[in-house]
């Protein structure tokens, strides 16, 4: 039977495209890779049984049916943000609804809850996992608390928190533990290497920072999600990379370990808010959050 609308994600990408004129800018703000918005766009071509996108020169111009599509969405999009908005306002004006990854909530702010209620207790959080990226509106959303890199979307005002640092990990339940432990960096690049799909850019920057030909990697299993990677890490399956912070707690209790230490990428630690948004509550939570990952 027909699906009576498209899905959600897949509409969502198509909007975004269609309103940038890009599928690159389309998944920059979105935070998802190039091929996630393309396969979401076929996706929506194979169930439309049309296109919706042509070539004109290297650019991308809509169709007739891409024209119409993308000025409902617009507008059905439009809509759902002012609704969302509004029933956020009633229904939560006491909560800060703050976004980040799921890997960012598992492990770095949900262990810390109790120490933020203690010390800004006048601070009420409603938290919000967000798997596929956000949006330029940050629709939903008060707040962003991300790992990310510039340029950041023109409509967000960004809080930098501290440098984001990689580093590679695995574990002592690892085969080759006794040998990878204390071997040079280069010894990685006869490693089939565990990786997120989200992330493909992760080792690549890794090794070349250390000097080493990435085009060289072997790249092992790959996982949707940062949390399945470290997991899979944890068992001994391979070598894993991930943000220091996020696996600080695996490293002191001895379930992973970081022969290699971590490198800085460029990146950061992000409270991210749309820039007409004035809460005087997001000063707070930043300094807060500084300090935490200060420590």
């Amino acid at each position: 039977m027909p699906r009576p609308l498209p899905p959600l994600n897949a509409l969502r990408a198509f909007e975004a495209a269609a309103r940038l004129g890009s599928v690159s800018r389309a998944a920059g703000e979105l935070h998802v890779t190039h091929g996630a918005v393309s396969r979401h766009i076929r996706t929506l071509e194979e169930a439309l049984g049309a296109p919706l996108f042509e070539r004109e020169g290297r650019g991308l111009a809509l169709t007739a049916a891409g024209l119409r599509l993308r000025d409902a969405a617009g507008d059905a999009f439009d809509v759902l943000r002012g609704a969302w908005s509004g029933l956020r306002r009633d229904g939560q004006a006491s909560a800060l609804v703050l976004g980040c990854p799921g890997s960012v909530l598992a492990r770095w702010a949900i262990p810390r809850l109790e120490r933020l209620s203690a010390e800004l207790p006048d601070l009420k959080l409603h938290l919000s996992a967000q798997e596929s990226g956000f949006d330029a509106a940050l629709t939903g959303l008060d707040a962003a608390l991300l790992l990310g890199q510039a340029p950041w979307p023109a409509e967000w005002r960004v809080h930098a928190l501290g440098p984001e640092r990689i580093g590679p990990v695995l574990s002592p339940r690892h085969a080759r533990y006794p040998t990878l432990s204390n071997a040079p960096a280069a010894a990685l690049l006869d490693e089939p290497l565990l990786h997120t799909t989200s992330r493909p850019q992760a080792w690549p920057r890794w090794l070349a920072s250390q000097g080493l030909d990435a085009t060289r990697l072997r790249p092992g299993t790959g996982f949707d999600h940062l949390t399945y990677l470290l997991e899979a890490a944890a068992a001994g399956l391979g070598v894993a990379i991930a943000p220091q912070e996020l696996v600080q707690a695996d490293l002191d209790s001895g379930r992973l370990v970081a022969p290699w230490g971590f490198t800085e990428t460029g990146g950061s630690w992000a409270l991210c808010t749309s820039r007409g948004q004035d809460d005087a509550r997001i000063a707070a939570l930043a300094s807060w959050l500084r300090r935490e990952l200060a420590g």
